[in-house]
């Protein structure tokens, strides 16, 4: 375990999201995962299937991040371009990976089907770079220095990333609480910066919500840090607030509106 949490990003790759077409599954998953492992997911983009922009993210995440995670775009097709972006973004040849052949060939040998040329650009990794097992089609991501290149398919990359976590320097797992606030944030936002003010150690959001009291505004407040001893004092630091927010409002339990 690591004094200070790794710090990590992700790159999501593909049209078919920014069209609108695939809906995401892998970014709240590896968010998930990560928080409970204790490793920071600061930054995620999103780019299409566009091999200079891939390298240029690649190489501007990577420089600045512990790890970098990218999805999609190292299937069969013409349009699965990321191994070649991530080769470029390394200035690394891409060639065949004799393991990725080895394993592919094997593949499709067992279940009788041919392989193809379409299927043997999924064995392609830029120079240098190793596997990542995949337990659910084989055909494999790999890593390049910080970079670690999975599948889209949501199946697949969590089954990569389970691999990939084993990989991983981990940290102390981000812990949260919540409060209910029955009133909007236009009376509690002056109240709850003071409070966060005196609680540097814990990370406070407001989250509004339509609904929840008279007036049909209220509140959920969340606190995160990763001292569950810092947690509990700002807890009740933010009851009490809301409290005397109450009281000064006239209207203690109720909501006072946005």
């Amino acid at each position: 375990m690591t004094t200070q949490p790794p710090k990590t990003a992700m790159l999501a790759i593909g049209d078919e999201i920014l069209s609108g077409r695939t809906k995401d599954k892998n970014i709240g998953h590896l968010a998930e995962v990560l928080t409970a492992a204790g490793i920071d997911l600061c930054e995620v983009r999103i780019v299409g299937d566009e091999p200079a922009r891939i390298a240029d993210t690649v190489n501007t995440l990577r420089r600045e991040y512990d790890y970098v995670f990218t999805s999609g775009g190292i299937g069969p097709t013409h349009d699965d371009v990321t191994a070649d972006a991530i080769g470029a973004a390394f200035a690394l040849p891409v060639t065949e990976h004799p393991e990725a052949v080895a394993l592919l060939a094997a593949h499709y040998e067992r279940r009788e089907m041919p392989f193809t040329e379409a299927r043997r650009r999924m064995t392609r990794t830029p120079e240098g770079a190793s596997l990542i097992d995949n337990p659910v089609s084989t055909a494999p991501g790999f890593r390049i220095d910080n970079v670690f290149v999975m599948a889209g398919v949501p199946a697949v990359f969590q089954a990569m990333l389970d691999n990939v976590l084993k990989e991983l320097p981990t940290g102390e797992p981000m812990r949260s609480a919540s409060v209910d606030c029955p009133y909007g944030e236009g009376d509690i936002g002056g109240p709850l910066r003071a409070v966060q003010g005196r609680h540097s150690g814990v990370a406070i959001g407001s989250y509004p919500r339509f609904g929840g009291g008279p007036s049909g505004y209220s509140a959920e407040i969340v606190l995160r840090s990763r001292d569950p001893a810092k947690i509990e004092a700002a807890k009740a630091d933010v009851e009490a607030m809301l409290t005397e927010v109450g009281r000064s409002l006239g209207l203690v339990g109720k909501d006072a509106g946005v």
